[in-house]
């Protein structure tokens, strides 16, 4: 039998189209310790997020993290879940379907927008295959990563291409790295904190507040932390303020290995204690709020902050499916979709790529089976 897919096989007058992969981490089926084991299970036996020899974390990922650690997540869960399900996957679902409409406004011909997580479902194999049967021709990964990291972007892009090997017809394939210094990114995070200020009054502090890496990850060439550097001062640029009301942390750690500091919980625990009573927390790194966003910083942390003589802690959530952020998703496709058929004016379109049935008819002519 042969290895490769034989649903992505050639056929005459078959409709050509752009798809747009659009993926996130990933989140459990629901708020159980069972549902979190096999996410855990999947997520933490990827070797770009655990760099340890495979047999030794095997034993620890097992006998350790898979018993304990899901139990305890659930309760983390609960607290966020809603009747439609995780934040995470209703919002990626809304931010795809939102996604596609503009671009087929934007757009001539015809361009899907799937979503897809890393780990957990919707998987990338089964993304991957809803647009292989409307006839995908062009595929553009698009990661919510707007900080590339080799656990994050790195991962997908390695997840896609392995199931992309085994197509006997693959698309035409582009990926977006990242985009931490985009304009339009810079400017709708820190418009939303300008509208979050406006609404609820600006604070003392403003944290930026990203997930962290282990430090041996940064010390091995992984650009990330550089990134969150970038867009974190590029965002305090934008909104005007001085170096000494914004400081950048990081959230997240897991283990006893050094990650990148400084660490955010430490953050709300010293600034009440060096006289700063309020502060407004933003997390940059993340396109959506999930458990990370909604239960680790607006709930933990926030009793964290307050717990230490903090008075006033402010959120301001991630991007979302807002209006902005779409705008920037379609700003970011459109560049990196330049020459492709669909991202041309309709009068300078190949007319093959307009009428799959006159390319239909013209093989048959030259002597195709109808």
């Amino acid at each position: 039998m042969s290895r490769f897919s034989g649903n992505s096989h050639f056929e005459h007058g078959t409709t050509e189209s752009l798809g747009i992969l659009l993926t996130n981490l990933g989140t459990p089926d629901a708020p159980s310790a069972g549902a979190i084991r096999r996410y855990l299970a999947e997520f933490l036996w990827d070797p770009r997020v655990v760099e340890i020899p495979r047999p030794l974390w095997w034993l620890i990922l097992h006998l350790f993290i898979l018993r304990f650690r899901p139990s305890r997540s659930a309760k983390l869960y609960k607290k966020i879940w809603t009747a439609s399900g995780s934040p995470l996957r209703i919002t990626l679902d809304e931010q795809a379907q939102a996604l596609e409409l503009k671009l087929q406004e934007r757009f001539s011909g015809k361009v899907y927008v799937i979503p897809a997580m890393r780990y957990g479902s919707p998987s990338i194999a089964d993304g991957l295959k809803q647009l292989q049967g409307v006839g995908v021709r062009r595929l553009l990964l698009l990661p919510l990563y707007p900080q590339y990291s080799a656990t994050t972007t790195a991962t997908t892009f390695d997840a896609v291409t392995d199931i992309l090997k085994k197509w006997r017809w693959q698309p035409e394939f582009r990926s977006i790295n990242h985009y931490a210094d985009n304009a339009n990114y810079i400017e709708a995070v820190a418009a939303s904190i300008k509208h979050y200020w406006e609404q609820h009054g600006q604070t003392e502090k403003l944290v930026f507040s990203f997930h962290g890496l282990p430090k041996q990850f940064l010390l091995a060439g992984d650009p990330y932390h550089c990134l969150c550097q970038k867009s974190a001062r590029l965002i305090a640029e934008s909104l005007e303020i001085p170096t000494e009301q914004w400081e950048i942390s990081f959230q997240s750690r897991l283990g006893r290995a050094e990650w990148l500091t400084p660490y955010t919980d430490q953050i709300f625990r010293e600034l009440p204690l060096q006289g700063c009573k309020s502060i407004t927390v933003v997390c940059p790194g993340f396109s959506a709020d999930c458990l990370e966003t909604l239960e680790e910083i607006n709930i933990r942390g926030r009793e964290t902050f307050m717990k230490a003589g903090g008075e006033i802690f402010h959120y301001v959530p991630a991007l979302n499916a807002t209006e902005s952020h779409i705008d920037l998703l379609v700003d970011l496709v459109e560049q990196h979709c330049e020459g492709w058929p669909e991202s041309l004016p309709d009068w300078e379109r190949p007319i093959e790529h307009k009428d799959a049935e006159l390319l239909k008819a013209r093989a048959i002519k030259k002597g195709a089976k109808a």
